[in-house]
């Protein structure tokens, strides 16, 4: 293995891998993939819970650059996308490129020598160009509950899902809600002898309408000049129209919610369960969940909705604020993911010796949730105001892949040994961004994960997407700071 490269890759994901690839088809080749795990796929190699799968239409959910057509439902399950994102670095040769079991511990610049230090459980290296492609949900976040530890059963979380417990016929406990839980919430319920639901704050959950596609219609959409290119827009305006409801007239959001009320209506009819399950908070303001077996399965008679905050845990089970303990076997954590900490718990260190996550100790910051002030040839994928609410992560993804190339390129091209954005450039979109914030419904009174402790949005891009990509056509030469 080399030990110095042009680029150095942190995570091979649907980010690490567009960036590898898209590098590669510039001919840029001296670059190598870091990925701390044994195989690539980041949170679709993680997730292996039942019943894992996408909530945003498969064929939204590719490279615009790798089309797929044979998707094999209308929501592509976690076991398609991880073999998809297998066969897009076979075939573009990414798989020599990456070092598997290799965990960044520590980046350091360099400014005399204009490189990235990089200390890894692999050894030391170096890199001109420093690309974190590490997402917002990678880390999983267990809840601080009293006597967590002291469970004498089993427990993990769902993004660590153990497929060795034997849960059929057992007592299981789910904490949590959220996008993960409401997946496998309706394959355990069909499994287990009794199923208590710990539920802090309900979802609002829309039908899903998934099914198979047949084998007559992927061949079309394969053999028809335009029909999938067509297939796809189709899909992204329709997704891309909902973004007016989250980030600028909330109320355009009652048809969505008239959508929700028919689903819950049409699942539950006991008035009090109907009423545990309707939120207390604006649509939108948290992650809107899709399920056609979620409800369903919260009215059989084995499972309970358990409304009362939990206490702590015991060697036995779980108690609640109203002293109920509900004994179990298993305890599975849907408690979502650290999603503010961006490069935790990695050590990024600038020229100055400034130490990234302090600096950003009061809500992460990134000009174009790209580039941060102060660390130069440091880009992000995946960073701070790029997450979405409404359409593909992958179309913002292949935004932010085209701006660092364009910037590689630029520095390439004029002998640029590092180049760093300005702090009046960085500051100047964080103040953009926290004005458009404001008007969206993720600041109308919820707490979620977009949020910062003190209740800053950071994760959100509040507008199209395809402004977004306008934004980021390509980057402006007077927005930085370089150096030959």
């Amino acid at each position: 293995m080399k030990s110095s490269y042009e680029v150095a890759i942190i995570g091979s994901g649907f980010g690490g891998l567009g960036m590898a690839i898209r590098l590669k088809q510039a001919g840029v080749h001296d670059l190598t993939v870091l990925e701390k795990a044994g195989d690539l796929g980041g949170t679709w190699r993680d997730n292996t819970y039942p019943g894992a799968a996408c909530d945003i239409p498969s064929h939204l959910y590719s490279f615009s650059f790798e089309p797929k057509t044979d998707w094999a439902r209308r929501y592509a399950t976690q076991p398609e996308i991880l073999d998809y994102l297998r066969h897009c670095a076979r075939k573009y040769g990414v798989l020599p490129h990456i070092r598997f079991g290799t965990e960044v511990t520590e980046a350091r610049f360099d400014s005399d020598a204009g490189i990235w230090r990089i200390s890894t459980t692999g050894g030391e290296l170096t890199a001109r160009v420093l690309i974190s492609a590490c997402g917002q949900l990678n880390r999983p976040s267990l809840p601080d509950i009293p006597g967590r530890d002291a469970f004498a059963g089993i427990s993990f979380h769902s993004a660590r899902w153990d497929h060795s417990a034997e849960l059929d016929g057992k007592r299981v406990a789910v904490v949590g809600t959220g996008a993960s839980a409401i997946q496998f919430v309706p394959e355990l319920a069909g499994r287990v002898e009794r199923l208590y639901l710990f539920q802090r704050s309900a979802p609002y959950v829309i039908d899903k309408t998934d099914r198979a596609y047949t084998r007559l219609g992927r061949g079309l959409l394969k053999a028809v000049p335009g029909w999938y290119p067509l297939n796809r827009a189709t899909l992204y305006a329709l997704f891309e129209a909902r973004a007016l409801g989250f980030v600028k007239y909330p109320a355009l959001m009652a048809p969505v919610v008239r959508r929700f009320q028919k689903n819950l209506h049409a699942h539950v009819l006991d008035p009090a369960l109907r009423e545990a399950l309707t939120p207390d908070y604006p649509m939108g303001c948290k992650r809107i969940l899709i399920s056609d077996d979620y409800y369903p399965a919260l009215t059989r008679p084995h499972v309970e909705l358990v409304t009362e905050p939990i206490e702590r845990v015991t060697a036995q089970g779980v108690r609640t604020r109203d002293g109920t303990e509900r004994r179990v076997d298993t305890i599975v954590y849907g408690t979502g993911f650290r999603t503010g900490d961006f490069l935790a718990p990695m050590k990024v260190v600038g020229p100055d010796g400034r130490e990234l996550n302090e600096t950003w100790r009061d809500g992460a910051s990134a000009h174009l949730g790209i580039t941060v002030s102060g660390f130069p040839n440091l880009f992000l994928l995946y960073g701070p105001y790029t997450n979405l609410g409404h359409n593909s992560i992958i179309y913002m993804l292949e935004s932010q892949i085209r701006y660092v190339l364009g910037c590689l390129q630029a520095m390439r091209r004029t002998g640029l040994r590092w180049i760093d954005v300005r702090p009046e450039v960085q500051e100047a979109f964080e103040a953009r961004m926290r004005r458009r914030m404001r008007e969206t419904v993720w600041e109308q009174g919820c707490h979620s994960w977009y949020m910062t402790e003190d209740g800053k949005v950071v994760n959100n891009w509040p507008g199209f997407t395809f402004t977004y990509r306008n934004a980021t056509r390509r980057p402006d030469p007077r927005h930085f700071r370089a150096r030959r």
